[in-house]
């Protein structure tokens, strides 16, 4: 099998060198000159892209099949710009990012600086997005705030994604079968059907696709494969030449073993597991080793998604004015079991249905429910010198996030290894609860806790954007949008008990731990790692001699809360165009954007932060809870481009400067999720994009983005006191998965094959990327850099060739996606409690491997 890897990588790697040969040998039949414009909606109005004072990036389905591209997780193959990377759950651990610029996934209270949208209808999480792209019109990709006209949380770009409409007036359709390897399946189909000639039709399309993990643990366990489908209807009528009503419904479904990581540097702390009676210290691979075998130490990963929605769009000409209306509801739930300690130890279990799981235990899951509505009136006036729109949009949004966690029976003798190591004696975490519990100690197997956390949001928006053409050279862009947010938000806890934590709880506020000469630190550690966030009670209480009550009034102990955050704001956006000629366009803008604050459903968001003082103060010091709230995101952006045609080049040129305020950030510290604001955060660079068409059905591109994407080193100014710690170590660092630089290069040969009819397709691609911070802070606690932060540079390499019967209606082709079998990291985390500063041990989310296999196409 490695021997036909090599020969087929060999082959399809070739493809990137022949087209030339084939197109002096192939007969001079009729072909496309290339010049064609492409037609793209990114200003509401369909222009072509060379025309239009914006970077975008217009994306035809074939090129998507070429690149490989089966969801929007593949994007980067097609442009350099684009970046997505998903942690331990695809569902909730997404993040998407253009320019470098993005917000890190995990949290839903977090939503992306990069908004999805599907025919107009926005996706309010990426995790929503994440479906099959199957028979689509195309794909744009929207660099740069779009606040003015794209609805909400578009600060850093868009996706616009446009699916076949129904034809009115013929029969057609599709189907796509594909196998490669680990096992991959993929089928897909659509057919579209006139009912009324001319007036009305419907169109049906579906997917499903299957492939084994390509992750294997040393338990015996695989993570990262596919199981999923997607089904979508639609009924399209045009009554008439000035109306048209299209209808969508769509239903999808994941069941898939997902996202387990390599742990690509262990602890120092390792040995110590014998010494805690430990049999194993549960880590059988790791480093350069497990990285390059894809092996890891797990047992359970299981996410899976359920969702369906509806949406209508009406179009109406009344004459002078232009009716748009878009009304659409989603509901989506994710579900998620995981042994996310990322060991084969029995340590803790989130969710239900795992090796420790707590029977009956609440499943870990998300619940979002949408329903949006935009209206938009457009037109003309003064001879067409105006070009008018203004509308309006409101979205409401209710999200259900369901939190749980079980501790297994190796929970207190691995912390007290990988942590302690042998300073405190034999399992601590054990033996010192007996000082809080009478001089019994308490095993905190099967403790457990059941957090929900609910959020509301509605958003009310007005807007409006203008074309003004001074002449047939020259327009001015003006557009303005007024967001009106409020969002309700609440921590609740249903249930939860863990005697352990109130064993640390006691020995802490009772004195005993200090009583029996424990530093303050251990005795942090110990309530700490006893009282996990996860599965710590929120009724643990102080002792009498405190007054009672709440614990969590003294120390850092999760606590229900319940909050509401407003906001509003006024974007802008202004952009002058200057037609040279036909083919020359020159342009220079500037935009504001905004994307939405909010809160943080984490159980530690709103925890006590003087807990110090609190306890020294003997009572007479007040408490100071964290605010679980985070302030809206602020962006201002100069762009100036160039767009020209040079006989079958196409050139577009963009520089930008993106100001960033408030910049989001979530930080995971191996104990909590950590959500702040940054005071500021800059993208500064530029993008080339190059089309070109040589004659001879013959296609090539490139495009390349330099990208300074970095927090300043005045970045902490004005940080409220509880992120100081963590921003301060920001400063100066590159932002997350922000390559310097990226390019992607490919060259397409498309026409036939010789004097026999049949058609030959060969496609080779390249994409490069610098190396990139993997991790949101680069430096650790103690101010050390830590191990493995960075992504090295690399190159990856997908190809394509196939053949086509000479009626058109059968392809056959050979693929492969990144054949030379790059093996990277996409996020590099902290390994959950698995030692501290300077003896961390690491954690990797592995990039796809190679893929390859056969697609067998068919048109009727």
């Amino acid at each position: 099998m490695r021997r036909f890897n090599h020969i087929l990588t060999a082959a399809l790697c070739s493809t990137m060198f022949v087209p030339a040969v084939y197109a002096q040998e192939a007969p001079q039949a009729e072909e496309d000159s290339g010049n064609e414009p492409i037609i793209v909606t990114a200003t509401l109005r369909a222009m072509d892209v060379q025309d239009i004072p914006l970077a975008v990036t217009a994306v035809a389905p074939e090129a998507l099949e070429r690149e490989g591209v089966s969801d929007i997780k593949t994007l980067s193959s097609i442009s350099p710009s684009f970046n997505i990377q998903s942690s331990q759950t695809e569902t909730q651990g997404t993040s998407i990012k253009i320019r470098g610029v993005g917000t890190t996934g995990n949290n839903t209270g977090l939503e992306s600086s990069v908004g999805v949208f599907i025919d107009g209808v926005y996706q309010s999480r990426p995790g929503v997005a994440l479906g099959d792209l199957v028979d689509l019109e195309r794909l744009e990709i929207l660099r740069g705030p779009q606040g003015t006209l794209f609805g909400r949380n578009t600060s850093a770009g868009a996706l616009n994604i446009s699916t076949k409409r129904p034809s009115l007036s013929e029969f057609e359709g599709f189907a796509n079968a594909s196998y490669g390897n680990y096992n991959f399946m993929n089928v897909q189909g659509g057919v579209s059907v006139p009912i009324a000639q001319d007036v009305a039709g419907i169109r049906l399309s579906g997917t499903w696709r299957k492939r084994d993990g390509y992750l294997k643990s040393t338990t015996g366990a695989e993570s990262n494969n596919r199981d999923r489908y997607m089904l979508r209807g639609q009924l399209y009528v045009e009554p008439n030449a000035d109306v048209s009503i299209r209808l969508l419904a769509d239903y999808s479904k994941v069941d898939e073993n997902c996202c387990d990581a390599v742990i690509v540097r262990e602890t120092e702390l390792a040995p110590f597991f014998a010494f805690h009676g430990l049999t194993s210290d549960g880590v059988d691979a790791s480093g350069p080793s497990a990285l390059q075998g894809l092996d890891t130490n797990s047992q359970l990963f299981k996410n899976g998604a359920e969702q369906w929605g509806v949406s209508g769009e009406l179009k109406w000409d009344f004459g002078g004015v232009k009716l748009t209306s878009i009304t659409a509801y989603r509901d989506f739930k994710s579900s998620s079991t995981q042994e996310s300690d990322f060991t084969s130890l029995n340590i803790f279990t989130a969710g239900a249905g795992g090796s420790n799981s707590r029977p009956g235990i609440l499943p870990n899951g998300d619940k979002i429910k949408t329903f949006t509505q935009e209206l938009r009136l457009q037109g003309t006036a003064f001879n067409d010198h105006l070009d008018w729109l203004v509308g309006g949009f409101y979205s409401k949004e209710d999200i259900t996030s369901n939190q749980s966690m079980t501790f297994g029976t190796d929970y207190q003798r691995a912390n007290s290894a990988f942590n302690f190591a042998n300073a405190l004696g034999v399992n601590p975490l054990f033996a010192l609860t007996a000082l809080g519990n009478g001089g019994i100690p308490v095993n905190s197997a099967g403790s457990f806790a059941e957090n929900v956390f609910s959020q509301s949001a509605k958003s009310f928006s007005v807007f409006t954007h203008n074309v003004i053409n001074f002449t047939d050279k020259l327009s001015l862009t003006l557009g303005a949008r007024y967001v009106d947010e409020k969002k309700t938000a609440s921590f609740d806890q249903i249930n939860g008990s863990n005697g352990a934590c109130q064993a640390s709880v006691n020995g802490v506020l009772s004195g005993a731990f200090g009583l029996a000469g424990l530093p303050g630190a251990v005795q942090s550690g110990v309530v700490g790692l006893n009282c996990f966030p996860f599965a710590a009670p929120v009724t643990l209480t102080a002792p009498a001699g405190l007054g009672g009550g709440l614990a969590s009034r003294f120390l850092p102990l999760p606590r229900e809360w319940a909050n509401v955050f407003k906001d509003d704001e006024i974007t802008y956006t202004a952009q002058v165009g200057y037609k040279a000629n036909p083919d020359l366009l020159i342009y220079a803008g500037y935009s504001h954007g905004f994307k939405s604050g909010g809160f943080n459903l984490d159980p530690t968001a709103a925890n006590i932060t003087n807990s110090a003082a609190v306890l020294a103060g003997g009572g007479t010091v007040a408490p100071i809870f964290a605010d679980p709230r985070f302030e809206s995101e602020k962006v201002d952006q100069i762009e100036v481009g160039v767009k020209a045609t040079f006989g079958p080049i196409k050139a577009n040129l963009a520089l930008f400067d993106m100001k960033m305020s408030d910049f989001q950030v979530l930080e995971f510290t191996g104990v909590q999720f950590l959500t702040f604001n940054v005071n500021s955060a800059r993208s500064t660079g530029a993008e080339l994009e190059l089309f070109g068409d040589f004659g001879n059905y013959v296609k090539g591109n490139l495009a390349m983005t330099y990208a300074d994407a970095r927090y300043p080193g005045n970045c902490a100014v004005g940080v409220a006191p509880g992120a100081l710690g963590s921003v301060t170590r920001l400063c100066g660092q590159d932002l997350t998965n922000a390559p310097k630089f990226t390019s992607v290069v490919g060259l397409t040969y498309d026409g036939p094959l010789n004097s026999s009819g049949w058609g030959l397709l060969v496609n080779g691609s390249m994409n490069y990327s610098d190396s990139r911070t993997t991790r949101t802070i680069d430096l650790d606690t103690n101010g050390l850099p830590i191990p493995l932060a960075r992504q090295e540079n690399y190159f990856k390499m997908n190809a394509r060739i196939g053949l086509t019967t000479p009626d058109e209606r059968f392809t056959f082709e050979l693929w492969g996606t990144n054949l030379s079998n790059e093996i990277t990291r996409g996020i590099t985390a902290n390994t959950p409690l698995r030692g501290g500063a300077g003896t961390r041990s690491l954690i990797g989310f592995v990039e796809e491997p190679r893929m390859y296999g056969l697609t067998v196409r068919a048109k009727f």
